[in-house]
């Protein structure tokens, strides 16, 4: 378990502690209000979950919101990396995660001193880290990205400087053809991406021809050549709603269909298929395991939380602000 992470005491409230009849729902909308807690729900989780939220969104987008209100409480259901950057921005905020092993395979694939020791073979490079890795690796960054402003922040580096991009090889991969920069990558993939068929994307095709196909840069190639669209979680949804086509086909985390359902009920959307022909692939473990009752139980218990020496949250946030300040030409700044 991450050292920024606090769990629950040995006395906590469990599940097994839990009335079967109490109306969660309602009971998380009491402690919410008492608490001044404020809910946060990435895309790619539960519909249920979205619909309790104040507010679905991409990681980054979420933690800026949370930053914004006057809340004392955060409760970020998504994975740990989002709850660690919720924290970065949020210092004096409470901040709560479901399930403290709700972690990604993109942050496990990068520790910091494997990390570490990439930086130290490779000093002239600049460090341009993807947003899904843990607090310490980006505390070693010299810029952190999201899948929606990696291009515009590259194209701003030295172009005489050479570039280290982590963890996502197949993002990197989609930005170095993209700029032309030369990048030397980190081997790490997003389980849910790396899974997508491209055998079984094209047979899908055949059977809606007129559908667009939207795809999450951390596809890998084969997927996105594909592709109409190529784009992060937001820009995926903002495509097909305004998109004039009624079928999509959509290569991401297949929980984000929740959303465009209820904005565009009146179109169709069909997820990208595994190897074996199934949309099972499209569904993220981590993400699956926050439920309802460990909202509930995060509100009683004050635990899973996320908490970090000042030493690391400060250098962690700088490579987030440098982001920041070089987002400032996008119009969202949106995440992955």
């Amino acid at each position: 378990m991450p050292d920024t992470i606090v769990l629950p005491q040995a006395n906590a409230l469990t599940a097994r502690d839990i009335d079967p009849s109490l109306d969660l729902e309602a009971e998380i909308a009491r402690l919410r209000r008492e608490r001044n807690a404020i809910i946060l729900a990435h895309y790619y989780q539960d519909g249920e979950i979205q619909d309790l939220a104040d507010f679905v969104g991409d990681s980054l987008d979420l933690s800026r919101k949370a930053a914004a209100t006057d809340a004392d409480v955060i409760v970020f259901c998504g994975v740990r990396f989002m709850g660690e950057v919720a924290k970065i921005l949020s210092p004096d905020k409470l901040v709560l995660i479901p399930d403290a092993d709700a972690g990604c395979s993109l942050e496990d694939s990068c520790k910091p001193e494997p990390f570490r020791a990439f930086r130290e073979a490779h000093p002239d490079h600049i460090a341009v880290t993807y947003i899904n890795c843990s607090a310490e690796v980006k505390a070693l960054s010299d810029v952190i990205v999201t899948s929606s402003n990696a291009e515009t922040i590259i194209r701003q580096l030295p172009a005489d400087r050479p570039i280290l991009f982590a963890p996502d090889r197949h993002l990197g991969a989609f930005m170095r053809r993209k700029t032309g920069r030369e990048m030397t990558l980190w081997p790490g993939s997003c389980i849910i991406h790396e899974q997508f068929s491209e055998r079984e994307l094209v047979k899908l095709k055949t059977q809606y021809p007129a559908a667009k196909i939207a795809a999450h840069p951390e596809c890998p190639e084969p997927i996105l050549v594909h592709a109409d669209h190529v784009g992060s979680t937001r820009a995926i949804l903002d495509y097909v709603l305004s998109s004039p086509a009624d079928e999509f086909i959509i290569a991401t985390e297949k929980h984000i269909i929740h959303q465009m359902e209820k904005a565009a009920p009146g179109k169709r959307f069909i997820p990208a298929p595994g190897a074996d022909g199934s949309c099972d692939c499209a569904r993220c473990p981590f993400m699956a395991l926050n439920t309802m009752e460990k909202i509930y139980l995060a509100l009683k218990n004050d635990a899973p939380r996320v908490e970090m020496p000042e030493e690391l949250r400060i250098a962690a946030k700088a490579p987030l602000t440098r982001m920041l300040e070089m987002s400032v030409s996008i119009g969202r700044r949106d995440a992955a």
